[in-house]
């Protein structure tokens, strides 16, 4: 393998190997629909798909391949469903915040008050604060990465912008405590495959096969994202195949370590100063 030369990737990550992998799961229940004012029945009723079926699913294929995962919940999911958010907690994965009805807008000054209420569903439901969020639909500001600071966050995974993970930067500096691990929405996450071109499970998991081996050649961070529903998600029997059969050719690499992004997380925050930063940020209170 080559051993790439950048600045942003270590020489090795934890355990030795030489690409980390990350799981990711988004559970995108009901919530998507009930914030955008509409029921959960006939056409729009994907959403149900997650827990009935889709969670169950994934929770055996990850028993099955003896790895760890994250999932992504929304508040609103999580008090409709919360057995099968024990269930998560149970089988040994990490649960993360998701906003609270799958917000695609601008909260605003309200956002804070969402921020804690998804935080403390979550919270008093598993008995132990999440330690991570990603936005539900790309919204994010200054007065987002202050709160969930102030929640006691170690990491948030919104963003695009890096191959690597970094430091969060707002308020015109690094932050030591708090990681961005970023997620590539484009190429390793199953939503424009299935929603917008409507691409063949097969020819995704070639894709995603392509972009691990790109992501291990330089020895870096592979996070994939999926969606345990129906319509754009992974929670079919066929989509979800072949997430088994792309863990299963990773782990015969021989060469990747599978985490849970807290653990990924911590590992980060032990060692800040060999992660890229941007001197000079100034983030606005706006949506960027």
């Amino acid at each position: 393998m080559t051993m790439a030369t950048s600045d942003d990737v270590p020489s090795r990550w934890l355990n030795g190997a030489s690409c980390v992998v990350a799981i990711t799961i988004d559970f995108d229940g009901p919530s998507l629909e009930i914030g955008r004012g509409r029921n959960t029945l006939g056409i729009y009723s994907h959403g149900r798909y997650s827990a009935k079926c889709g969670v169950p699913r994934y929770l055996r294929l990850l028993q099955d391949a003896g790895i760890p995962s994250t999932f992504f919940v929304p508040g609103y999911d999580a008090e409709q469903h919360p057995e099968s958010i024990r269930e998560i907690a149970a089988c040994g994965h990490e649960i993360g915040a998701h906003g609270y009805v799958h917000e695609d807008w601008d909260l605003g000054n309200e956002e804070p008050f969402f921020l804690r209420k998804t935080h403390d569903i979550l919270a008093d439901l598993l008995g132990a604060p999440p330690l991570g969020w990603r936005s539900p639909s790309g919204h994010k500001s200054a007065r987002t990465m202050r709160e969930l600071k102030r929640l006691g966050y170690i990491y948030d995974s919104s963003d695009k912008d890096r191959d690597m993970p970094y430091m969060a930067e707002f308020d015109g500096r690094a932050h030591d405590d708090l990681v961005v691990l970023p997620n590539n929405t484009s190429s390793l996450d199953d939503f424009p495959f299935y929603r917008v071109s409507y691409t063949p499970p097969s020819e995704v998991l070639a894709h995603w096969i392509e972009e691990y081996e790109a992501i291990r050649d330089e020895c870096g961070y592979f996070n994939l994202t999926i969606h345990p529903r129906v319509g754009y998600g992974s929670g079919s029997p066929a989509r979800a195949h072949i997430v088994a059969e792309l863990i299963d050719y990773i782990k015969s690499s021989g060469d990747a370590c599978f985490v849970g992004l807290s653990q990924l997380a911590r590992w980060c925050l032990k060692s800040p100063a060999q992660w890229p930063r941007t001197p000079a940020i100034n983030l606005s209170e706006g949506v960027f």
